[in-house]
């Protein structure tokens, strides 16, 4: 995986576990070793060449680059290794290189589509979000991380729909926090401080960006009455419960169940 601190694809890598624990027989017994990149492509493909050099059958690879996946293929071909990368899909190119790669994702474009409909839904039943009355929602983008396709794809795909369902949107700020819920409630914290109260709308690429966001809200002086609508994606057990609690307005499901499954039945075949 790209890194260990990664809630999503932590689930993910748990399901995966299980779902190969269900799939061994009296012939084939199902041995899972779980390396991360610690954000750092060298430092993956070195590990990769680790586990290759240790006897492994099929590699499940989280990128930390997906524009950087050469020396994997490189080293893996070498060895007729299978290459399943997930969650971060490398380029065509580098994908058609070879007929044992394959990649196992969610539709970043679905999100996003997804995305933008659930917070227009919602905007149209609380025509309060628009706080200022001035027939915009004035709004923030929380984006994963520079040159992510995914990140590229739900941001683009998120507003695009908002606009065609009549929404008239104002952006304030778009800020990079790498998926992650502490750097999100830094670049909140910091929005909060320029912009007060004006912000009506926060989109986030994912849940725990989303929660990043609340908790510096949740921190913040602004009244919970004056807090914007919050929206994600992935479907996070914390995610789910903000809503609940009504400190998160929506999220989409990045179905990790099925996409571990996929994995698993591909490694097995």
């Amino acid at each position: 995986t790209y890194t260990q601190d990664d809630p999503f694809i932590n689930a993910m890598t748990d399901k995966l576990k299980s779902q190969l624990k269900i799939m061994e027989n009296s012939n084939m017994k199902v041995i899972v070793s779980v390396r991360n990149g610690d954000n750092d492509q060298r430092e993956q493909d070195e590990i990769v060449a680790e586990m290759i050099d240790a006897g492994c059958d099929v590699l499940c690879v989280n990128l930390v680059d997906r524009t950087a996946p050469a020396n994997i293929i490189k080293v893996a071909r070498q060895n007729d290794i299978p290459v399943i990368f997930f969650n971060r899909e490398p380029v065509h190119e580098d994908l058609a290189q070879w007929d044992k790669l394959y990649y196992v994702g969610c539709d970043a474009k679905e999100s996003g589509d997804m995305q933008g409909e659930i917070a227009a839904e919602y905007i149209k039943k609380h025509p309060e979000v628009d706080r200022n009355g001035d027939g915009k929602i004035q709004y923030v983008l929380l984006e994963g991380e520079a040159g992510h396709q995914d990140a590229i794809s739900r941001t683009d795909c998120s507003v695009n729909t908002l606009i065609e369902n009549g929404v008239q949107l104002e952006k304030l700020s778009y800020q990079f926090a790498d998926w992650n819920r502490g750097q999100a409630e830094n670049r909140m914290t910091q929005l909060i401080s320029q912009y007060g109260d004006e912000v009506e709308l926060v989109i986030s690429n994912n849940d725990e960006m989303a929660l990043g966001a609340a908790e510096a809200y949740r921190n913040s002086r602004i009244s919970e009455d004056k807090w914007p609508a919050i929206f994600g994606i992935d479907g996070l057990d914390d995610a789910l419960q903000a809503i609940k609690e009504g400190t998160m307005q929506g999220t989409v499901y990045n179905d990790k169940e099925d996409q571990a499954g996929e994995m698993a039945r591909l490694a097995v075949d």
